[in-house]
């Protein structure tokens, strides 16, 4: 019978043995995660931009003020900075799980029969108990633990780099609607005094109450425009102000154009040099796995599916238990003795799951198909930021290309507006004529503007998409 035993326990021991496998990541992934691109190579003998800390990047000093005020206060980050204290206690926990549980139970009691004298009773005993972890159980539990800290950490440099995009986006954003605030001023300065001149001529009988009217009603939407942008530059601050978890105020800032994204090798036109992909450097689609926190995250996910699929598999495994009990006591079975002698006592047990409801098996079933589901969304995670790098890419090429058109539309329309306002000084042009060039050119000066910010978005997604902002 003991040999039986013997043998028994080494089969059971040896089939177990798998289930102290350690998690590889065998998941397959596109290999071509960015998709085509044609303007910007990805070249794994340069340095990615993903690479560069925030502080490179962006070089703008208030900038970088900002951003360290908002990572310092921000709610949401210290919700992450929590979470991953809560995961570091939890893991403690699991390797605390591997030593003795000990305690200390007294017990005390008084008994008398009849008219007898009362007996004492006491028992002051220190008991132990020990899981032998034969078959994994704790070790995997333990691992789990582990992965779901190293997502809590990853989900904090997520919410992170978040934080960072979202400042220096608002921020750019203050500076283009400074940029066309100002463009509004000037152009409200100007009008005025075409409106001026124009009713100057009416006076005079030389022009229509219909030229003027048009011209004011035309001015007029100047200064609504000029209200609705101070409004929205209100609106962007106290955004900004919610992320430092502050009260609405001012936020400081340069003027747009003073500092550019960093570039190392770029010259020239600060403003060409915010979006041209040719300053972009992109690395291979592999770094951006070592970078972005939320394919790591997804990584980890899967790492935890899998150790709790090895714990529930190890469920159906002997439970080994070891209890023991040493003290002090004046109790001996049915006699009461004293003085009180050592209280010594141990007990070996072995739990071996027979019938659990279905419970057991269910729980083994949970698990794999929860380690399947992970395995997929791992891989729709690296699509999803593949596309996010694919869209940022065409973004920052659609600036770049768009931009071109600006300025030369600008430059057309400046000349267009001052040619024709000529003329209608000298009365071989209508004033509609002169409405229509103000008109066009103060369109083509926002849209210019707003295209600036919409390159700098591109080129900070692009940024945060291939994983930067974590450092």
């Amino acid at each position: 019978m003991k040999k039986n035993i013997i043998i028994l326990l080494a089969c059971i021991t040896l089939t177990g043995c798998g289930l102290y496998d350690k998690y590889e990541q065998k998941t397959t992934i596109p290999a071509d995660a960015f998709g085509a691109s044609q303007e910007i190579t990805q070249s794994s003998g340069e340095q990615s931009m993903a690479q560069m800390s925030w502080r490179e990047f962006f070089t703008d000093p208030m900038l970088q003020q900002l951003i360290e005020q908002v990572l310092a206060n921000n709610t949401d980050l210290n919700s992450a900075r929590i979470a991953v204290e809560k995961s570091e206690a939890s893991l403690k926990a699991a390797k605390m799980a591997y030593l003795p549980s000990i305690f200390v139970s007294p017990q005390a009691s008084i008994t008398t029969f009849g008219n007898s004298k009362a007996s004492k009773a006491y028992d002051l005993p220190l008991q132990l108990s020990w899981d032998v972890d034969v078959f994994g159980s704790i070790t995997n539990k333990k691992r789990a633990a582990n992965a779901v800290l190293l997502q809590a950490q990853m989900q904090k440099e997520a919410v992170r780099a978040n934080l960072i995009s979202v400042t220096a986006q608002h921020y750019f954003l203050l500076q283009v609607l400074d940029r066309q605030l100002e463009i509004l001023s000037m152009t409200d300065s100007i009008w005025n005094e075409s409106l001026s001149t124009e009713q100057a001529l009416w006076e005079n009988g030389k022009a229509y109450s219909t030229a003027v009217n048009q011209m004011e009603a035309s001015y007029l939407n100047v200064k609504t425009q000029i209200v609705d942008t101070r409004r929205y530059i209100r609106s962007v601050e106290n955004a900004i102000c919610q992320l430092l978890a502050v009260s609405p105020r001012h936020i400081n800032r340069q003027k747009w154009g003073s500092t550019t994204l960093h570039h190392a090798q770029a010259k020239g036109d600060s403003y060409q040099q915010m979006f041209d992909t040719k300053y972009l450097h992109l690395g291979v689609p592999a770094m951006m796995l070592e970078n972005r926190p939320d394919i790591r995250m997804a990584n980890h996910a899967m790492e935890e599916a899998f150790y709790n699929t090895q714990a529930a598999r190890a469920a159906f495994y002997p439970n080994i238990t070891l209890n023991g009990t040493v003290g002090w006591t004046n109790s001996a079975g049915g006699l009461i003795v004293d003085p009180g002698k050592i209280l010594l006592s141990a007990i070996a047990q072995l739990t071996q799951p027979i019938f659990a409801r279905g419970r057991l098996t269910a729980n083994k079933k949970i698990a794999i198909l929860t380690e399947e589901d992970l395995q997929k969304k791992y891989v729709q995670t690296v699509i999803n930021a593949g596309n996010q790098v694919n869209e940022a890419m065409a973004d920052c090429m659609a600036a770049r290309e768009k931009n071109v058109f600006y300025q030369r539309q600008v430059e057309v329309l400046r000349e267009a507006y001052a040619g024709t306002h000529e003329l209608m000084d000298n009365g071989k042009a209508s004033y509609l004529e002169v409405l229509t060039a103000q008109e066009s050119l103060l369109n083509a000066q926002l849209n210019q503007a707003m295209n600036m910010y919409d390159a700098a978005e591109a080129v900070i997604a692009l940024y945060i998409a291939l994983g930067g902002g974590s450092e």
